[in-house]
């Protein structure tokens, strides 16, 4: 009798655990498919949604054929927006309109603060020139931040390059590592980084690769590396250690350029100097003086 209880109770416990796992393991896999469909319906949703600069692309549209175009100016404009970090099609017609609206805009501008009052021809032909050479100095003011900022990323690049190679990893995994850690601290470096992976993987052969992302950014310590790399491929020659003491030249010479910044701010300083602090200085020196003495030739004149 005891024992028939015992075996009773252990069926019972056996097929109640049982129970209990597949009843988990339905909701467990009916939440999954709930956080699943959410997932896909946000993810379709980012993708019907339209972004802001496809936004912009459609309310600037008519004007993209206002100013006149060749096809050299395209591949120029197409090389400078790439240097800025702009590689798609549509931020040159982007280019192209503003190049047309904000000359119109400064135009508006001068029209409702009636700055044109003074002199109609040169205001207005000054809010269209300015207008019209904005974009320019812009994008070009972009590309020299680029450039710094890949100029000032780039040994930390190469220090995790160095570390990855000795770890036992690829050059092109190495790469392609690099540019993923770097996607916060540095993302103007591991979006190049990751370029240069892609084009690898497509076929591209590294050096090509390389001096390609040299081209691509216009920066000298760029091109210098390229060439190191295919220097190394071409003797067989240790990348770590060539990339070790390629980093350590970059920070030397970073190190430099910082020096040769201070050793300027000496003559930078003597315009401010000139023009804002003398004056002052002999307003408060000479002033009560002046004044003494027009008191001393008014008196003595009268």
């Amino acid at each position: 009798m005891q024992l028939a209880l015992f075996a009773f109770l252990a069926a019972f416990l056996l097929i109640s655990s049982l129970g209990a796992l597949l009843f988990h393991r339905q909701n467990t896999l009916r939440r999954l498919s709930k956080v699943a469909a959410r997932a896909a319906d946000a993810s379709l949703l980012q993708s019907i949604a339209p972004t802001p600069h496809s936004r912009i692309e459609q309310l600037v549209k008519p004007f993209q054929k206002v100013v006149p175009r060749s096809t050299e100016d395209v591949t120029t404009l197409q090389k400078r927006l790439s240097r800025a970090g702009y590689r798609e099609h549509k931020y040159v017609n982007i280019f192209y309109s503003a190049k047309a609206l904000v000359p119109a805009l400064l135009c508006i501008l001068a029209t409702v603060t009636q700055v044109y009052t003074y002199a109609p021809l040169f205001v207005y032909a000054l809010a269209a020139g300015l207008g019209f050479m904005a974009p320019d100095f812009w994008l070009s003011n972009r590309i020299s931040a680029r450039k710094l900022k890949l100029r000032l990323g780039l040994p930390e690049a190469l220090d995790l390059i160095v570390i990855c190679v000795e770890a036992g990893l690829s050059m092109d995994k190495a790469t392609m590592r690099t540019s993923e850690e770097l996607r916060i601290s540095q993302p103007a470096i591991a979006d190049e980084l990751n370029l240069v992976f892609l084009e690898q993987r497509a076929g591209r052969p590294r050096g090509e690769a390389w001096k390609h992302l040299g081209d691509r950014t216009d920066v000298d310590n760029i091109r210098s590396l390229a060439s190191i790399l295919i220097q190394a491929d071409k003797f067989g020659t240790s990348i770590g250690k060539t990339l070790r003491a390629h980093s350590e030249t970059l920070r030397t010479r970073r190190k430099q350029d910082a020096e040769e910044q201070a050793a300027k701010t000496t003559v930078k300083l003597v315009f401010p100097l000139v023009l804002f602090i003398f004056p002052s200085l002999f307003v408060v020196t000479l002033g009560p003086s002046m004044i003494i003495m027009f008191e001393g030739f008014s008196k003595y004149l009268s």
